[in-house]
């Protein structure tokens, strides 16, 4: 199911580039305008330079795709980037503190075929991403992030093959993130491992954890390319995809929830919210945000959601899972119905405040925080009038909603954390 290729990756030169953790970012995505400056601020080879390049006053036949591509080909005619001569896996350890505990996640990254019919995807997507995401990609025929993907080995052979090699090995590559996690790089040209990781994940199933927009994203440009009758003309080409394989039966997956603010809504009355959703919801009020963050946690097994409007502290449990039975119009699986982020849109954001599918896809009302304080602060603000506080998705409602052919609403999962985008990057080459 899952063709793994090995591949010459270009990587920043290490003669050139000394400290890896000032070119390195999170995903293009989690980048803001603030992040953006202090990335370009901290080194002239930041890769943030080609992922997330600023407009120009100006712009017309030159823009941030082609400039994209222009800094891409500077970077390598002046050696700031070196593509490996072997082809090569790349073993990718990340370790972070996360719930009070020192973990460490560990995967491998390499080319996957681009098979949109056997990869489970399980997260909606929205257009403006993707068609950002073609552009550049139209412009550079590169990769620079990887696409996060899930698979289960209960055997744990990768680790078992991998494992050996970079216990005696430093890493290839070792940069910190902000927030002080370690992600570490090595090197894997082996080829008896290289076969035993190939052989091991040929029959698995891949899901995407994170990356859905890039992958699709691939897809269309690789179709672009078969229509204009191009060719690939090495293993890195428009055909494969450069992902990043974890194990979810191995220690270190972890998501974090990802919450909801709400704005924009005419006549709302956060009294007669609670009131109204009291129908379908058990409602509790708690004096301190610390006491209403450990009754949502402790709800995590009863559907329970936090909210914080109006100054009150509430949580909603809902009464009866059968409600979405009713309020499910789509055939959908009775795993997707008992998702809480599928409950909160549907018995809460669209039946009580009239926020339907369209509004969520053109984010009119919605937006979204992983910060409990910054959702708390924004309400206080003024700035938002209600936060709703979830508890996470877990690794497994991810593969059976995905094994189901069916997607989660947007803004699902977060996991953490993020791969970092710059450590390995794959050039294409096009037979035109």
């Amino acid at each position: 199911m899952a063709q793994i290729i090995p591949f010459r990756g270009v990587r920043y030169n290490p003669e050139k580039v000394q400290e890896m953790s000032k070119v390195v970012t999170p995903p293009y995505d989690r980048i803001d305008a603030a992040q953006q400056d202090a990335y370009c601020a901290r080194s002239p080879h930041n890769i943030v330079r080609i992922i997330k390049g600023k407009p120009q006053a100006g712009d017309n036949g030159s823009n941030v795709y082609t400039r994209a591509a222009e800094t891409l080909a500077a970077w390598r005619r002046d050696r700031i980037l070196i593509r490996d001569e072997t082809p090569s896996l790349y073993a990718y350890h990340q370790e972070y503190d996360f719930g009070g505990e020192r973990l460490v996640r560990k995967g491998v990254i390499a080319l996957g075929r681009l098979e949109p019919e056997r990869v489970h995807a399980h997260e909606r997507t929205l257009k403006g991403p993707k068609e950002d995401r073609l552009r550049l990609m139209r412009a550079t025929q590169a990769n620079f992030g990887h696409i996060f993907m899930l698979y289960s080995d209960p055997a744990r052979a990768v680790d078992g093959t991998l494992g050996p090699i970079v216990a005696v090995r430093p890493p290839t590559i070792e940069a910190t993130d902000d927030f002080g996690n370690a992600h570490r790089v090595w090197q894997i040209t082996d080829p008896e491992a290289v076969q035993t990781v190939q052989r091991t994940l040929a029959d698995k199933d891949l899901y995407i954890a994170d990356g859905h927009h890039r992958y699709e994203t691939a897809v269309t440009y690789m179709r672009e390319c078969q229509e204009k009758g191009w060719r690939p003309a090495a293993p890195e080409s428009f055909d494969v995809r450069m992902m990043a394989l974890f194990n979810v039966d191995l220690p270190g997956m972890s998501i974090r929830p990802i919450h909801r603010l709400l704005h924009g809504l005419s006549d709302y009355d956060p009294e007669a919210f609670l009131r109204r959703a009291s129908g379908d919801f058990v409602i509790e009020r708690y004096d301190t945000s610390h006491d209403w963050r450990a009754a949502v946690a402790a709800g995590q097994e009863r559907h329970t959601f936090g909210c914080y409007t109006g100054g009150t502290y509430a949580t909603l449990r809902l009464r009866d899972e059968a409600v979405m039975d009713r309020l499910s119009s789509e055939d959908r699986s009775a795993d997707w119905k008992r998702l809480d982020v599928s409950i909160l849109h549907a018995a809460i954001l669209e039946k009580l405040l009239g926020i339907d599918a369209a509004a969520l896809e053109e984010q009119r009302n919605v937006t979204y925080t992983v910060d409990v304080q910054e959702g708390i602060a924004r309400v206080d603000e003024g700035a938002e009038q209600a936060f709703f506080l979830l508890n996470a998705t877990r690794p497994d409602q991810v593969r059976r909603v995905a094994d189901h052919g069916e997607k989660m609403p947007q803004k699902s999962t977060d996991f953490y954390p993020k791969l970092l985008t710059g450590l390995v990057l794959s050039v294409m080459e096009i037979a035109r």
